[in-house]
């Protein structure tokens, strides 16, 4: 094990308020009557339900098959009946169809389901069960992960990085997984170092988390290309391409990917769930989700099934103790407040937060007063405040070209801003903007 002592450039050090469930060991979520499975959970093309209304399925079952390259199937996380398909809220503000099922307490396994080990497979096949097992980074981000690991034929792999630094204030979902599961973070990162041949890796570990670090470093015992990173404690120390320039020290260039210089980087989540996939043949129909915040009455770290409502959730928490003025899926830096508590869990779901009227203080903004804390802060040196300035006059050519396209989205602006001006949600806008014109312009060529 080492430690980098250099950092990113920027970055904050907001309250990481993670002692609320830190030390509380995962426990399993009730799994509820009705499950919801959206059948878009990732980043990509939706996918297709492959039952109808009326149709029993089991627990591992398909119900949804990929459409397009960039896509991942969903699973059944129970065994019941389908009782409708319809459109739902989801977390992140979308809608998406979804199979409402009703569990009928069995549990009955899918017959496909089947156990292996990584000698059994080839890299091919592999990538196959992460696949068919419907993997996405755990992370949030949600992309497909057997598009990941499948770069083009001139981009070559030379080093695997595991995010394990869980740099978003509250959560302490990815360090549970650690503490409780460190086998199987080795057990998944052995099996990408084998899909993509890579002989080297390293798992970047904040250094706030011994006891994570500690696990880690057990779990790997002698196994040889693998190493803990011991990172400074930093946010957004977890933004992969911060974590290749800290670890490796090389720069993935504007409008690149980590493929770009050689690398990858996955979630400890994404780990587990590959090693869960080889193992057991088990789909990705299950994840641990923080439930924390001042307004919750028993803060805890819950194994959920995917599908169930984020009121069922907070209920198994004995619901709230004070009515909460924000609700956020996810961390408080990158999650996305909701509307409802009627949306169900899904793949990229890492917390649900519960925040009373103290630790969700709306201050009004005011005027720039070009201070340029946002631009000293930006981990990818970018000028927020010229962006947002941009986007909020709809000048979205202007705001392309001060590179809105690179911002990460990490909120570091916005929480540094004495002026508490919408800089994220302002380069948000553009950068979704940015997308539409650019498919807009395909089109017409």
């Amino acid at each position: 094990m080492f430690k980098r002592k250099s950092s990113f450039t920027g970055g904050i050090h907001p309250p990481y308020s993670k002692g609320l469930t830190k030390e509380k060991t995962t426990e399993i979520c009730m799994v509820p009557q009705f499950i919801t499975i959206p059948l878009q959970q990732h980043i990509g093309a939706p996918c297709q339900s492959l039952v109808n209304k009326g149709d029993k399925v089991l627990l591992g079952q398909k119900i949804g098959e990929p459409r397009g390259c960039v896509s991942a199937p969903v699973h059944s996380s129970v065994s019941g009946v389908v009782k409708s398909i319809e459109t739902v809220d989801l977390p992140n503000g979308i809608q998406s169809m979804a199979i409402i099922i009703e569990n009928d307490g069995k549990d009955t396994l899918d017959p496909s389901i089947k156990t292996g080990k990584i000698e059994d497979y080839s890299r091919e096949e592999l990538n196959n069960i992460v696949m068919e097992s419907g993997v996405v980074g755990m992370g949030g981000a949600t992309f497909p992960t057997h598009v990941k690991l499948s770069p083009p034929s001139d981009r070559t792999i030379d080093t695997i990085i595991i995010n394990g630094s869980e740099c978003e204030p509250y959560l302490t979902s990815d360090y549970r997984l650690m503490l409780e599961n460190p086998d199987d973070v080795i057990y998944g990162l052995k099996v990408i170092m084998k899909i993509l041949d890579v002989s080297k890796s390293y798992i970047g570990i904040e250094d706030d988390k011994t006891e994570a670090i500690k696990a880690i470093t057990s779990a790997i015992g002698n196994e040889s290309g693998i190493q803990v990173v011991k990172l400074h404690t930093k946010y957004p120390q977890g933004a992969e391409k911060q974590m290749i320039q800290v670890i490796l020290g090389r720069e993935v260039p504007s409008g690149g990917l980590p493929m770009d210089v050689g690398t990858e980087v996955n979630n400890v989540g994404t780990a587990v769930a590959i090693a869960s996939a080889v193992k057991t043949g088990m789909p990705l129909f299950q994840r641990i989700v923080t439930v924390s915040g001042g307004a919750v009455r028993e803060p805890k770290n819950l194994l959920v099934r995917i599908g169930t409502s984020f009121k069922d959730v907070i209920d198994f928490c004995g619901g709230w103790s004070e009515e909460p003025d924000k609700i956020i899926a996810g961390g408080p830096m990158m999650g996305h407040a909701q509307h409802t508590l009627d949306v169900p869990v899904v793949k990229g779901t890492s917390g649900i937060l519960l925040f009373t009227g103290k630790e969700a203080v709306f201050e009004e903004p005011s005027n720039c007063i070009r201070c340029s804390r946002c631009v000293e802060v930006c981990p990818i040196r970018l000028a927020p405040l010229y962006i947002s300035a941009h986007s909020l006059n709809g000048n979205m050519e202007e705001a392309e070209r001060f590179n809105a396209m690179d911002c990460i989205e990490c909120g570091c602006c916005s929480y540094i801003c004495p002026a508490y001006r919408p800089l994220l949600p302002s380069i948000q806008v553009a950068k979704k903007e940015i997308i539409a014109s650019r498919k807009r312009e395909a089109q017409t060529k």
